[in-house]
């Protein structure tokens, strides 16, 4: 499958129908994958780990881009925020040189910031 724009980043919903042990159930997943076969990918192996449905048990109905504001789940929601960040909270300072790392130190280093 030809992607136009392969690079960026995009929201997928997923409508698809499995049979688990004790029958068959529709779903509607969505993912953040650059291309489309990619977010398929993502839903098999999601559907393995959260239902141990097999890659025979699971039938993709249809694959579509969704917009941003048209997101459904919040657990993709949190991430389509303009201004999201990802801190770094455990840091520990590294010197620039064998020579400038002394072996003994006074204090201890200051992690959080």
């Amino acid at each position: 499958i030809f992607e136009s724009d392969a690079l960026k980043v995009k929201n997928f919903g997923i409508w698809l129908r499995y049979d688990s042990r004790s029958g068959t159930h529709n779903m509607y997943k969505e993912y953040r994958e650059t291309t489309r076969a990619a977010a398929v990918e993502t839903c098999y192996q999601d559907m393995a780990a959260r239902h141990r449905a097999r890659f025979s048990s699971v039938q993709i109905i249809r694959v579509a881009t969704v917009k941003a504001s048209d997101v459904r789940r919040p657990y993709i929601q949190q991430l389509i925020q303009p201004n999201l960040k990802f801190p770094l909270p455990h840091r520990v300072q590294r010197p620039a040189t064998k020579a400038a790392r002394s072996l003994l130190i006074a204090q201890r280093p200051s992690t959080f910031y």
